[in-house]
């Protein structure tokens, strides 16, 4: 219909107008139909919050998203504009996208009593239907709604209670659209009550004077639950006038996370080609962020954005690509060690309550993350804490304790005063080289993973000397350039020592 340039020619096609929220609702209703996807690119939200949204808006309710950081609760409100109209006419010149069949502004109403049906139109693309701001608490009256132009007043010779004078704010601009506050809790009270009228009468005022101005908006907004917040709240009026609250929440299963990672990560061909990812990383980066969440050390009202996985999955592979630059390597993984290059990742993305604090957020970064490899590890290899419990209560000999620890080899090596000392830029060649020198590393991964090739099989390795220090049976301290594993008894033995000395000292310093 875009060929139509004229408000004679739209009334003789028989084109229907439609409310925002009409339209939203029979464009929704087509796609339901036909089982196409109302959000796309939206993970773990398939069962719980994108049937609520479709709810709503078949409904015809504005919207509040509440829930914390990185749940997409912005890109579900952009997603929207795709169940507009490709196409809608409008009065050129219109601040408001006055609709030509019914029209509300001054400007349109006078435009079509001077021309009548040679009135001109345009259409406007669904894309340009969308208005979005980003609540501060400098944001004013005037920026959303609108405020009286002083100059278009003296240049139009008008007087200040001429509705013509007044320069509408994003609101009434975004007429006829959907118009989205991200972080509402974060307006000002006196800001939220303004928009009373507009939700519920559907009229503005400014500057003392009243306009009947019925905009056709459907209205987002985004939210922190107000309880988990210091910064501000949903005034009870301007919520009560919302009418469907949606909580949004977290992935709730690896799986769901490791697809939201793999789908939103920035890794190019180039990086692809060079670096192998296997899913044994990627399953210890998404375990970060669920320890995190649980973690005592970690303010959990203000929530562990997807985002950390997503910059600490890209970090892991830089940090891999890297080490394959400076040792000319064509082909290199991400090996467990190159995981410390994702500790930036995680201090800036954990807001950290007293106790972490006091802990630092590089020691909770990487508490995080052992705590991240002694879960998956128990996924992978036998628990060494169920092994525990089991030569406790079950065989009494010491030879069948022996025969259950299937770390028995590995330790011993350890015992017997070996270290492994890992650089972080060690060669892929260099590091396996290492890691079969500890007894029983091998033969322990080949027992449960036959199939694996050599390049998993020394992942795997390195894997299991991480996982026995996570769980305390051999000792692991990480340099500024390389890891060293070493026996846990003789760490301690060396530790006390150390003190020891440190006494000593101090004693013949104060003789």
């Amino acid at each position: 219909m875009k060929h139509i340039t004229t408000l004679g020619q739209l009334k003789q096609s028989g084109y229907q107008p439609k409310s925002i929220k009409e339209e939203v609702r029979q464009n929704l209703i087509q796609k339901l139909k036909e089982g196409d996807s109302s959000f796309s690119g939206i993970v773990g939200y398939e069962d719980t919050v994108i049937p609520e949204v479709e709810r709503s808006l078949l409904s015809k309710h504005n919207i509040l998203f509440l829930g914390l950081r990185g749940q997409a609760k912005t890109r579900m409100a952009r997603q929207m504009i795709n169940l507009l109209d490709e196409w809608v006419p409008v009065i050129p010149g219109s601040d408001i996208n006055d609709d030509p069949l019914n029209p509300i502004s001054a400007y349109a109403t006078q435009l079509i009593s001077e021309k009548g049906d040679d009135t001109p139109i345009e259409w406007i693309h669904r894309s340009q239907r969308y208005g979005e701001k980003l609540a501060t608490p400098d944001v004013s009256v005037a920026d959303l709604i609108g405020d009286i132009d002083p100059i278009k007043a003296a240049n139009l010779k008008l007087s200040f209670a001429d509705e013509r004078v007044i320069h509408y704010g994003i609101i009434p601009r975004s007429n006829r659209g959907i118009f989205v506050i991200n972080e509402l809790p974060d307006l000002q009270a006196r800001i939220q009550v303004a928009l009373f009228n507009i939700l519920e009468e559907g009229d503005i005022q400014i500057r003392g004077f009243k306009l009947r101005l019925p905009l056709d908006i459907l209205f987002v907004f985004t939210a922190n639950p107000e309880d988990y917040t210091n910064r501000g709240s949903i005034v009870t009026p301007l919520k009560d006038r919302i009418e469907s609250q949606i909580l949004t929440h977290y992935p709730k299963s690896i799986e769901q996370a490791l697809e939201i990672t793999e789908q939103e990560a920035d890794i190019n061909e180039e990086q692809k080609g060079l670096v192998n990812i296997s899913d044994l990383v990627k399953r210890l980066v998404e375990q970060v962020a669920f320890e995190a969440r649980n973690s005592e050390l970690v303010d959990k009202k203000s929530g562990v954005s997807a985002r950390l996985t997503i910059s600490a999955f890209e970090n892991a592979v830089s940090a891999a690509e890297r080490r394959a630059i400076i040792n000319h390597e064509k082909q290199t993984q991400v090996w467990i060690s190159d995981l410390a290059g994702i500790i930036p990742s995680i201090t800036g993305k954990v807001e950290l309550v007293y106790e972490g604090e006091q802990e630092g957020p590089y020691q909770v970064a990487m508490n995080l993350l052992e705590r991240s490899i002694r879960t998956q590890f128990a996924l992978y290899f036998p628990n060494p804490d169920a092994l525990k419990k089991r030569r406790n209560t079950g065989k009494p000999s010491q030879q069948a304790r022996a025969e259950d620890n299937p770390y028995k080899a590995i330790t011993g090596w350890f015992d017997k005063g070996n270290q492994l000392n890992i650089s972080f830029s060690t060669t892929d060649k260099d590091k396996l080289i290492q890691l079969y020198q500890v007894d029983g590393l091998h033969a322990l991964v080949k027992k449960y993973y036959a199939q694996a090739n050599e390049s998993q099989t020394g992942l795997l390795m390195e894997f299991v000397l991480h996982g026995l220090a996570a769980h305390s049976l051999i000792s692991k301290k990480i340099f500024e350039s390389d890891i060293e594993f070493k026996d846990l008894f003789g760490s301690m033995m060396n530790l006390n020592v150390g003190d020891e000395d440190e006494e000593e000292e101090e004693q013949n310093f104060d003789n």
